[in-house]
């Protein structure tokens, strides 16, 4: 079959995803004649594109999952989008004001409908990225986080946590975005270290001409919410104010001097203003000395009614005007410059403000223990396990969880409030009414009830994902369908270590709540992607390829290898576009290979035998190689299995297997060892499939006509067996040899085609016997001989064989002993590095044994090298 002269790979991968899409061959159903194999997709938001993160996440999960579907299990890797609450409302928000729409003046009924049409046009773009990177999901599976039966498995398990009294409503202090003016959690809030001010505000003592407290915060503008000042009990530079007050700059409102051992007296002025509205911590000390609450913020950040002074402003200007004005009344010490840690929105990356609020809440106390200990004992792990720590000091110091949040865009709470001001919880409103009318003994009709306006935080649909995407029953009925039965818990988690708590631990959460069982056993942590500065790639700072011109200038196999060479999890990914030129060149390397093997005329009467020791070598080094690579997967060291494959590939394949029995130009080559390579060359199609699976499926199908159930990426993974370490040692010693008279050749301007004559004083002369014909055509030899010494001869060492070669008269003596007496000094060096390590106790008490062996044999061979090298010096001079 004839081959193209260069790989396509445009032409090729829409080939082959198109012939796997059509055949369904990603599809997954119950069969419990086969191991399940599973893993959900961390669904991307409806408003994403693909990012480099998504490439490394996606490339990551294609590869298990492809791998598990040859190793014979039932592969089912579920697609799928969340609806991103806060995000997709800023879009569908700027979307309406674009078409002259604001959101105030339409009705949440107008607004959903828009948002649904932006969601049908927009959400499924990421989803078909993911199919130019080869991704084999199963897309008849994909799911939408707001897709019906999602949704009522979302509002179900509202309600049966309420029931429970683990969700309540109340007033707690809450992380507020005053852009998208909802509330956020914890985890929604990015600290930033920012350049601020530290500002020393004079507070006049009350009945007083001259006394004054000064007090250094970084919000003037919330001096109008201070309700006391605090100082700590101990403090004596403060003990003659006890029981006095202070009066407010600006405005003049008398407010107690409180003390608490909660105040550093080292901090500052060591006197504390107390804002119960503006700050956490301040609002707890507020709880425990009783003080009033004063909110001066209105929800979008502008001062309101209470503040008494610019009222309306934006809360950074007033800060500004507030610093003014105290300096125009002589109330402002100093400033300084200061560096304060700040919270901001993950989405809008407005400040955030504190602020006291009635939302729904959800107990974290004691429904976080099963996923701790789960964690903690390694009943779910973690790869790499250096999370853990993060892991359990998140879990240990766990707060209610405020699931509410206050947008249009969302799961709406099933709240419904009364027109005597209770409320009752109930998946619909016909629910609601027939509760609200059995409890209260009263007739309440539907129109009496006024259903919750906010929506609940996103990953209160999200923590659902891996039970929801089976079964969206199973939390209203206990009893699991034979979906989740066959596919729970799923296998791997790939995810990024930022939303380890966000969203894996509250799956693990739920997991355990509803189906008493991990949602899945193994979770990888991806790192980061960065540019050459190792700053974290985006779009805001410009330094982010666009991850389809990647596949287009360098192809998917091309693209995922380059993303794969250097990944360990848990690691940052240091990402240069060499990265993936060299994934490119890797691909182009393998194509070349098969046109070269494809190309040899057969003639079925000449003998191979010759070949038999370079097939041998082979097979027991692909033998070697594969159980290497099954380890790295075991382990999740997934850029190690691909580099183990590369070398296997690229290095003992193409650089030498081919070589060893490439046919003389225009000459055929036999039969058996054509066909012996050939089926090499299918093994090795099938480890490189799960990393690059357009080009292994187009040169498995060159190869030979194939059925559909041929197809490689049905094929099964190769069977490890047993290896023969003597070959794979003696074979690497004769291409020491060669590289060795390669070099000589090189170092002294030899011609490649010049062939030298080789005498070897060998400990065991059978070795190079062997590969005889092997070491003759690749180091282009005219004889070999054993000799213990070859007169007027360059040598050099392999291993403890010294070789020699006939010196020409051009050869310069001095210059050859000066060549071996640097060698001798280096392997002394090497030697001298390895006694060291066997000379440290620590280092001998604490080492493997395997590892000891090696570098005792490393100490043999140095040393057996020296001796032979100071041998060969004494010969010449």
């Amino acid at each position: 079959m004839s081959i193209a002269s260069k790989y396509e790979p445009a032409s090729t991968e829409a080939k082959w995803y198109a012939y796997w899409m059509e055949h369904k061959l990603f599809s997954s159903k119950v069969d419990h004649s086969k191991e399940p194999y599973t893993i959900v997709i961390p669904p991307p938001n409806v408003t994403g594109v693909l990012h480099m993160g998504h490439m490394l996440n996606n490339t990551i999960q294609d590869v298990l999952i492809r791998r598990a579907r040859m190793q014979g299990k039932n592969a089912c890797w579920v697609p799928g989008t969340d609806h991103a609450s806060i995000a997709t409302e800023t879009k569908v928000v700027n979307m309406l004001k674009d078409m002259g729409i604001d959101k105030k003046s339409i009705s949440r009924e107008e607004f959903l409908k828009y948002a649904w049409e932006w969601k049908e046009k927009y959400g499924g773009i990421i989803l078909e990225q993911l199919k130019k990177l080869g991704a084999s999901c199963d897309w008849d599976r994909t799911a939408f986080t707001m897709d019906a039966g999602l949704s009522d498995s979302v509002i179900s398990v509202f309600v049966d946590l309420h029931k429970k009294g683990k969700i309540y409503r109340g007033i707690r202090m809450v992380n507020w975005d005053p852009k998208g003016q909802t509330a956020l959690s914890d985890d929604e809030v990015i600290t930033k270290e920012i350049a601020s001010k530290l500002y020393y505000i004079n507070y006049k003592i009350e009945g007083s001409e001259d006394q004054f407290l000064t007090i250094a915060t970084t919000r003037p503008e919330t001096i109008m919410a201070d309700v006391a000042i605090c100082v700590n009990p101990n403090d004596s530079r403060f003990s003659h104010l006890k029981g006095k007050k202070a009066l407010i700059p600006l405005i003049n409102r008398a407010i107690p001097i409180i003390e608490d051992e909660y105040v550093d007296m080292d901090f500052g002025t060591g006197c504390l203003k107390v804002t119960p509205a503006h700050d956490i911590n301040d609002y707890e000390l507020g709880l425990k000395h009783k003080l009033e609450v004063i909110d001066i913020l209105n929800d979008n950040g502008t001062l309101n009614e209470k503040a008494q002074i610019l009222v309306g402003e934006d809360r950074f200007v007033a800060r500004k005007m507030i610093a003014k004005r105290l300096k125009e009344a002589d109330q402002l010490e100093k400033v300084e410059d200061y560096k304060s840690n700040v919270g901001h929105s993950e989405r809008s990356d407005a400040v955030i403000e504190p602020k006291l609020s009635l939302q729904w809440f959800l107990k974290m106390d004691e429904i976080t223990k099963p996923a701790l200990s789960s964690v903690m004992d390694d009943v779910i792990q973690l790869y790499p396990p250096k999370f853990k720590n993060m892991y359990r000091s998140w879990m240990e110091n766990v707060r209610d969880w405020c699931v509410s949040r206050q947008l249009w865009w969302g799961h709406r709470i099933p709240a419904f409030y009364l027109p005597n001001g209770e409320y009752v919880v109930a998946k619909s409103a016909e629910e609601a009414l027939a509760q609200a009318n059995t409890e209260f003994g009263t007739s309440y009709t539907l129109t009496d009830l006024k259903q919750d306006e906010d929506v609940l935080d996103t990953w209160f649909s999200a923590w659902l994902w891996p039970i929801s995407v089976f079964d969206t029953k199973v939390f209203t009925t206990g009893k699991p369908n034979e979906e989740l039965k066959y596919y729970y818990p799923t296998n791997d988690l790939v995810t990024a270590p930022e939303i380890l708590f966000f969203w894996v631990a509250r799956m693990i959460i739920a997991g355990y709540e509803y189906t008493g069982e991990k949602p899945f056993k193994n979770v990888y942590l991806t790192g980061i992607v960065r540019d050459k500065l190792g700053r974290k790639m985006s779009k805001s700072l410009g330094n982010s390829p666009d991850p389809l011109d990647l596949i287009a200038q360098y192809g998917a196999d091309g693209v995922r290898t380059g993303m794969l060479f250097s990944s360990p999890a848990g690691n940052d990914l240091p990402y240069d576009d060499k990265l993936v030129e060299q994934g490119r060149n890797f691909a182009n390397k393998i194509w070349n290979a098969f046109r070269l093997v494809n190309g040899w005329e057969i003639d079925s009467s000449l003998d191979g035998s010759a070949n038999a020791a370079s097939i041998e070598w082979f097979e027991n080094r692909f033998n070697q190689a594969l159980i290497e690579i099954n380890e790295h997967f075991d382990k999740f060291r997934i850029s190690d299995a691909l580099m183990t494959t590369y070398k296997l590939v690229w290095g003992d394949f193409c650089s030498w297997y081919l070589e060893m029995i490439k046919p003389e130009y225009q000459h055929p080559i036999d039969q058996e060892t054509y066909d012996r390579t050939i089926t090499l060359f299918e093994t090795i199609l099938k480890i490189l499939h799960p990393f690059m699976p357009f080009i292994s499926e187009e040169l498995w199908h060159q190869i030979k006509e194939r059925t559909v159930a041929e197809s490689l990426i049905l094929a099964s993974w190769p069977e490890s067996k047993p290896f023969d370490t003597k070959i794979i040692e003696e074979a690497n010693q004769v291409f020491e040899v060669v590289s060795q008279v390669r070099n000589l050749r090189a170092s002294k301007g030899m011609s490649p085609k010049e062939a030298l004559d080789l005498s070897i004083n060998a400990k065991n002369p059978e070795l190079y016997s062997r590969f005889e014909s092997v070491l003759t055509k690749l180091a282009n030899l005219s004889s070999l001989a054993f000799a213990e010494k070859v007169e007027n001869a360059m040598s050099f060492v392999v291993k403890a064989d010294e070789c020699f070669i006939p010196m020409s008269d051009s050869i310069n003596i001095e210059e050859e002993k000066a060549n071996i007496q640097k060698e001798i000094e280096y392997n002394k060096g090497f030697l001298n590095s390895v006694m060291k390590k066997l000379g440290n106790e620590r280092f001998v008490a604490g080492a493997p044994v395997q590892v000891l062996e090696m570098e005792r044999k490393k100490q043999a061979d140095a040393e057996a090298k020296i001796k032979a090298l100071e041998e060969s010096l004494a010969k010449i001079g």
